[in-house]
């Protein structure tokens, strides 16, 4: 509608042919108008139901899967038999698929529908930035009240499923750098769960963990539980120290949240690709039943 609008922002990749098609007598930008509010609640529609099929996965995907074997040691006392049920669960007894592959799967599915109906690649990496967002915000949280999660293996398991994530933006050619970064938060808590934690390390640890607020940082500081008699529990001495440094930082309302807001939305945008279909080349089918359209 933009492209043959008559507008001459529209009209600069136009053939000749094109712009002699284009409306000279007709105003459409009110139903412009209208056509953007229906495609915003579309998506934001997709958004939704899309958030919906991958909620269950993500916790047994990022959080509890354990690929790499020999490296989880024993679960801290009274943890045991907790971690990973859900990932059990998830492994269907007919497909044996892991929650990681799930997951993926389920990813690919929507990229494939996406990319099958022809919608812009900025606004298919508009969508998985969002998804992407919900799937940390939802580990994150996660995270931080499961206390038996919060440990050295744990994190190292936690950072090789989220690489299976990047990689899949990168195969799919996505906006790369925008949907991962919405990943830093917890991929930086798998790093500082994997840190050395001395007096020495509170200035690399706190500029290591700049995607998480404060109250993040401690929290999972002061979940920190090790799984076996070679590590140490987290000095309060560094907890303390790391809290005065982070007292540093620019205060602002985000940085007083524990939890992510999982509803959160990024505004979208719906970029101008006109289309290289030419209007003599379309052929309409008698099926529409549209006997007042003539060719000419």
């Amino acid at each position: 509608m933009k492209q043959y609008s008559g507008d001459k922002a529209f009209q600069k990749k136009n053939t000749s042919k094109q712009n002699e098609q284009c409306l000279r007598n007709f105003d459409l930008s009110e139903y412009r108008q209208v056509l953007s509010d229906i495609a915003v609640w579309i998506y934001q529609g997709l958004i939704k139901n899309f958030e919906e099929k991958v909620q269950p996965l993500i916790v047994p995907a990022i959080l509890e899967h354990e690929e790499i074997p020999g490296i989880s040691g024993s679960k801290p006392s009274g943890f045991r038999g907790r971690t990973s049920s859900l990932a059990r669960e998830l492994e269907s007894p007919v497909t044996n698929q892991k929650p990681t592959t799930a997951l993926l799967q389920e990813l690919t599915n929507h990229h494939k529908i996406l990319t099958f109906y022809g919608v812009d690649p900025e606004v298919i990496s508009q969508v998985f930035k969002q998804v992407f967002y919900f799937l940390c915000a939802s580990s994150l949280n996660n995270l931080l009240l499961r206390k038996e999660l919060c440990h050295w293996s744990k994190g190292f398991q936690i950072r090789h499923n989220l690489s299976h994530f990047e990689m899949w933006t990168r195969e799919k050619n996505l906006d790369e750098a925008a949907i991962q970064s919405t990943l830093q938060p917890i991929i930086q808590a798998a790093h500082l769960l994997q840190a050395r934690k001395t007096e020495e390390d509170v200035a690399s640890v706190c500029e290591m963990c700049s995607a998480l607020t404060p109250l993040q940082i401690c929290k999972i500081l002061n979940l920190y539980t090790p799984v076996d008699e070679f590590e140490q529990r987290v000095p309060v001495s560094f907890i303390r120290k790391v809290q005065a440094k982070l007292q540093e930082r620019p205060q602002s309302q985000e940085q007083q949240t524990l939890l992510m807001d999982v509803k959160y939305n990024f505004p979208v945008r719906f970029p101008f690709n006109p289309s290289i279909i030419c209007l003599e080349d379309i052929e309409i089918p008698d099926s529409l039943k549209l006997p007042m359209l003539e060719k000419l």
